[in-house]
This record gives C-alpha cells, sequence and structure tokens, in this order.
C-alpha cells in the first residue's frame, strides 16, 4: 500500500467543497464543506454564492482533510481537481487553489472529469472497474449513459438528457409540492408511504423510434406540475406521498431500463450507478432488481460517495498516477463544458510532460516568471 500514489482531490464544481485524499483505491480522508442551506431560500443554486463559499472553505477543508488521513501535505504524489464540467466560477476556485498548492509543494497536478470522477470513486467502494465498465450517471446537472473501457483515457458517451436531468426533475417538482430544496432526499422520503402505481405518469423517450439511450424528464415534471395543479384548482388534496411515488417510480424506470438495455447491447456484465440520484433508495432497488434478471452485476457506491466530494477526484487523480498519464500544464483552464470523452486534460510535452511537479527538474520549460518573487516557503508555510 505504501507504494500506491498518495493524491489529494479539490472537487468544486457546484455548491459542495469537497476534499478527499487517497492512497491508490484507498479512502483517507472526505472532507466536504456544503453551502446547500446558503441556496435553500432561492430554490436553487446560486453561482455567485457558491464560489464565494468555496473560497471560503477551501483552506480549512483541505488542513481538515490531511489531518483526517494523518499525513503532511508533503507526502503527496500529486494534486487532482476538477477541471470541468461545473459552474465557471466554481470551477475556477477549485482549479486556482490546486495550481497553487500544487506549485508551492512541487507536485504534478492533474485537471480531470467531474463525470469520470463520478465512476472512479466506486474503485473506493469495490476495488478496481471492470474494463470496460457501464456507467449510468444520475445528479441535478447530468443523466448519462457511459461506456468506459479506460476510465482514464476511454470513456464514450452512449446517452444523456436532451433537457431537464433526472436531479433536477427531483427539484423542480418538490418545489410544486413544496418540500424545499434540494429536492431528491426529500422525495425519496416521502415516496416511501406512498403508492408508485397511483398515478401513471409519463415515461420520456421510451417510444419505438425515440433514441435508446438519450433521457427526457422535462415532460414528466410539467406532467407532474399540471397534475398537481388540477387537483389544487379543483379545490382537492394533493396526496404528496402517492405524487412523490409515482413521479420517483417514472424516474427510476426510465434510468433502469435503459441502463440495462446498454448493457446488454454492449456485451458489458457489469453496471455501475454513480452521481447524487444515485444515492435514492428506489433506483438502487429497481437497479438491484433488474440487473439480478439480466445477469449483470451492479456496483453502486455508498451514499456519501454518490454525491460530489473530493474522494472522487482524487480516486481519479490516482488512477492517473498509477497509469503514468501526463500531468497537467500550469495554465491548466476551468471548463464549464468540459466533455466526458475528455477524461482529463494532459500538459503538452513542455510542460508536465513526464507527470512530474515544478521541482523535479524533469523538462518543465514553461514560463514562471510570475512566480520568480515568491518563496515555496512563504506560499505553503
Amino acid at each position: 500500500m505504501a507504494d500506491e500514489p498518495l493524491v489529494l482531490g479539490i472537487e468544486t464544481s457546484c455548491d459542495e467543497t469537497g476534499v478527499g485524499i487517497v492512497r491508490g483505491h484507498t479512502l483517507l480522508a472526505d472532507a466536504v464543506a456544503s453551502s446547500v442551506d446558503e441556496h435553500a431560500r432561492f430554490g436553487g443554486v446560486v453561482p455567485e454564492v457558491a464560489s464565494r463559499a468555496h473560497l471560503e472553505a477551501m483552506v480549512p477543508t483541505i488542513q481538515r482533510a490531511l489531518k483526517e488521513a494523518g499525513i503532511a501535505a508533503s507526502d503527496l504524489d500529486g494534486i487532482a481537481v476538477t477541471a470541468g464540467p461545473g459552474l465557471a466560477g466554481a470551477l475556477l476556485v477549485g482549479v486556482s487553489a490546486a495550481k497553487a498548492y500544487a506549485y508551492a509543494l512541487g507536485k504534478p497536478l492533474y485537471g480531470v472529469n467531474h463525470l469520470a470522477s463520478h465512476i472512479c470513486v466506486d474503485q473506493l467502494e469495490h476495488g478496481a472497474l471492470p474494463e470496460p465498465t457501464m456507467a449510468l450517471l444520475v445528479s441535478g446537472g447530468h443523466s448519462s449513459l457511459l461506456l468506459a473501457p479506460d476510465i482514464t483515457a476511454d470513456v464514450r458517451p452512449l446517452g444523456s438528457t436532451i433537457d431537464d436531468a433526472a436531479g433536477e426533475a427531483f427539484d423542480k417538482v418538490a418545489r410544486v409540492l413544496n418540500l424545499g430544496f434540494p429536492g431528491g432526499p426529500v422525495i425519496d422520503r416521502y415516496a416511501r408511504e406512498g403508492d408508485p402505481e397511483a398515478i401513471r405518469f409519463p415515461r420520456g423517450l421510451t417510444g419505438s423510434r425515440d433514441p435508446i439511450y438519450d433521457f427526457s424528464f422535462s415532460g414528466l415534471k410539467t406532467a407532474v406540475a399540471r397534475w398537481i395543479e388540477a387537483r389544487r384548482a379543483a379545490g382537492e388534496e394533493v396526496p404528496v406521498a402517492d405524487v412523490a411515488a409515482s413521479f420517483q417510480e417514472a424516474v427510476v424506470d426510465v434510468l433502469t431500463r435503459k441502463a440495462v438495455r446498454a448493457c446488454k447491447d454492449n456485451g458489458v456484465d457489469h453496471l455501475m450507478i454513480g452521481g447524487g440520484v444515485a444515492a435514492n433508495s428506489r433506483l438502487r432497488a429497481m437497479a438491484q432488481h433488474r440487473c439480478e434478471k439480466a445477469g449483470i452485476t451492479l456496483r453502486v457506491p455508498r451514499p456519501k460517495l454518490c454525491t460530489d466530494n473530493g474522494a472522487m477526484v482524487a480516486a481519479l487523480g490516482a488512477e492517473m498516477v498509477a497509469r503514468n498519464r501526463p500531468a497537467s500544464s500550469w495554465d491548466l483552464p476551468a471548463d464549464s463544458s468540459l466533455p466526458v470523452t475528455e477524461p482529463h486534460v494532459p500538459g503538452t510535452d513542455h510542460d508536465h510532460g513526464d507527470g512530474h511537479g515544478p521541482d523535479h527538474g524533469h523538462g518543465h520549460a514553461h514560463d514562471h516568471d510570475h512566480f520568480h518573487e515568491l518563496s515555496k516557503d512563504n506560499l505553503y508555510s
């Protein structure tokens, strides 16, 4: 284990400041500072608020993670950070912090993809990913089916949402039901007391002529809202638990049906589910049932690792180090629309071509004049 890469990961794509530390496939620390309460009164994430919260939480969260792992920052083999996709301002805070720590410590920097990180985090729970891995990623911003022959270099999109993501639909339906924000956990809770067959809500993109791997939840969200409005207009009570259960069933039915079909069509016998919605109890239960019936092995991390966290970024960073992937350049951008086909953002040959940090003396011709008057001892003391 001592020979495995020790990597710190920083995640700031949305409203949670996550810092994780991983050695190989072993999780040593997972520190999270969430700003969700600050966004609740707005009914959704406010980018400017999220960016400011990341800025305030960054250093304390990193220090908490190092203390939890029982290591010094100088022990690290690399710094990984979410380079995208996500909120531009929020990403920029994380990328800037990662650059500062990597440069000050003389460690390689790895800008990684948020979605690929959600897949790689399962290695911390169930060991090395099978190759290829079929992944269903469901969150507030993404609903995607991905085939990953190599999580560090080859991730192929099979399908994605054409409008609202699953998590976004949960939030919007919860708002119509006056259940607050975020909507996923509260709808899951109410649904346990409701009848999932009480109302037959539509299943988007499940017709014979529809794209077989794409998702659409906007129509479902609208159908739920109109059903609720009609009941209220008639002066009738809205059965919240039944609405929650029926809506949730419609989402989960489509997600699991398409994921299992993707596995069958592509000859893959493992399905990994990640993202915040993967914490949903009904999704886990239906996926387990359908996978068992189809002879597919289901892999789902524990709920805490499904939501955004630094551990998933560290996990992918550690895999990059283990497979000798090139580190990122010092001009690594924060890319809000980074495609999933780019699991990480490598450097050019004259920057981090060998995967070492600036102090290792291996071919770093990149101009660091703007740093020259700064002492590294002062940058990290």
